[in-house]
C-alpha cells in the first residue's frame, strides 16, 4: 500500500496510510453483468436468509417453490424458465430487497423444448427485417423475444398535414407468444428523412424501457414492456402513439417491416384537404427478395387511403404516394 508520511515531534516522519478508494459492491456489478447464478448467489448471501427462509417468504407471498429449486437456481445447474418460475423470481426479488427486474433481466431467452416451442425458426432478426437500416440503433434494446411473437392483427394509421408532413403515427395489434418468456415489445421506425424522433405516447403496455433516438436518421427505437413474461399461446395487445411535436418530416410512405407472419395487417392514411396526393399505390416486398408488388389506390371522399394483407409473411408491406408539385 502506497503511504504518505506525517512530521513528528522529533523531526522524524512516520508513515500514514494514504486513503482507501471505495471498492464497487460485487452484488452491484453482479447485477449489471451477471452470471445470473452468481447474482443471486451473493444477493442470498447478502440478505442472511436460509434457503428454507426464503421457501416460507415466498410461499407466503403466493409464490410456492422449493429449495431445491432455489438452490439449482444460484449453482447454476438450472435457470427460471416456465412462467410459474418467473413469477417466482419476481417474488423472490421482492423477498431480497432487489429493484424490479434485477435478476430476470440476466436470463437469456429459455432453451427449446419441443416442436412448439420453434415458432422463430426461418424468421428473419429485427435487423435483418429492417434490410441493416437499424443494425446500431437495435444495439441499445433487448431484441432477443422479438422473432417469438407472432402478429395475429395490426392497425397503423398515419396523419398527413397540410404541408405533407407526418403528423402522427397511431399503431395497434395483438400479439401471441410462441414459447414462454416474451416481456417487451420493440418498437422500431425511421422517418423519410432526418429530423428530431418523435415523441412515444403508449397507451398498452404504458412502461417505456430502454430507447434511443438518433435525429441524424430520423430512427426511433424504444421497449415497450408487458406487465410480465407471457406464456407460449398468450395474447398481448400493444397500442401506442407517435407524435410529431415539432418538425414534422415530410411523409411519402406509410411502411412495415413484417420480422414475422401477420394474419390481418391494416395501414391507413389520413390526409389533409389541403395536401391531397395525385396517385397512392399498395406495395408488397416479400423478405429478402426484389419482387415488388403495387396496385393504385383511390382516395376517398374522407381523403383516407388504406391497404388490407391477409396472411403476410415477412415482408416491407404499406402504402406509397406522391405529389405533381412536390
Amino acid at each position: 500500500m502506497n503511504s504518505q508520511h506525517a512530521p513528528l515531534p522529533d523531526g522524524t516522519r512516520a508513515a500514514v496510510p494514504a486513503p482507501c478508494v471505495p471498492q464497487p459492491d460485487p452484488l452491484s456489478v453482479l447485477l449489471r453483468t451477471g452470471p445470473f447464478s452468481e447474482a443471486l448467489r451473493v444477493a442470498i448471501q447478502n440478505r442472511g436468509l436460509s434457503l428454507s427462509r426464503l421457501q416460507e417468504r415466498l410461499k407466503q407471498g403466493g409464490a410456492p417453490i422449493t429449495t431445491a429449486t432455489i438452490s439449482a437456481w444460484q449453482s447454476g445447474k438450472y435457470r427460471p424458465e416456465r412462467p410459474h418460475a418467473l413469477r417466482a423470481l419476481e417474488a423472490l426479488e421482492k423477498v431480497l430487497n432487489l429493484p424490479a427486474r434485477a435478476l430476470s433481466s440476466l436470463l437469456a431467452p429459455p432453451k427449446p423444448r419441443g416442436r412448439h416451442l420453434n415458432g422463430a425458426a426461418g424468421r428473419p432478426s429485427l435487423a435483418e427485417a429492417w434490410a441493416g437500416v437499424l443494425n446500431d440503433a437495435l444495439e441499445a434494446v433487448d431484441t432477443r423475444w422479438t422473432a417469438h411473437l407472432t402478429c395475429v392483427s395490426r392497425h397503423q394509421r398515419i396523419d398527413v398535414d397540410a404541408r405533407g408532413g407526418e403528423h402522427m403515427l397511431w399503431s395497434r395489434q395483438v400479439l401471441r407468444a410462441e414459447t414462454d418468456g416474451p416481456d417487451r415489445y420493440i418498437i422500431s421506425y425511421q422517418a423519410d428523412q432526418p429530423g428530431p424522433a418523435p415523441v412515444l405516447r403508449p397507451s398498452t403496455p404504458r412502461r417505456v424501457g430502454a430507447s434511443l433516438d438518433d435525429p441524424a436518421h430520423g430512427i426511433l427505437v424504444a421497449e415497450l414492456l408487458f406487465d410480465r413474461p407471457l406464456s407460449r399461446g398468450e395474447t398481448v395487445i400493444v397500442e401506442y402513439v407517435l407524435e410529431h411535436v415539432g418538425t414534422r418530416p415530410t411523409a411519402q410512405r406509410a411502411g412495415l417491416y413484417l420480422q414475422v407472419p401477420v394474419r390481418e395487417c391494416v395501414i391507413e392514411v389520413r390526409f389533409d384537404a389541403a395536401a391531397l396526393p395525385t396517385s397512392c399505390h399498395a406495395f408488397h416486398v416479400p423478405h429478402a427478395s426484389a419482387d415488388i408488388r403495387e396496385r393504385m389506390l383511390w382516395l376517398g371522399a374522407d381523403h383516407c387511403v388504406h391497404t388490407v394483407g391477409l396472411d403476410l409473411p415477412p415482408s416491407y408491406f404499406g402504402i406509397r404516394w406522391s405529389w405533381d408539385d412536390r
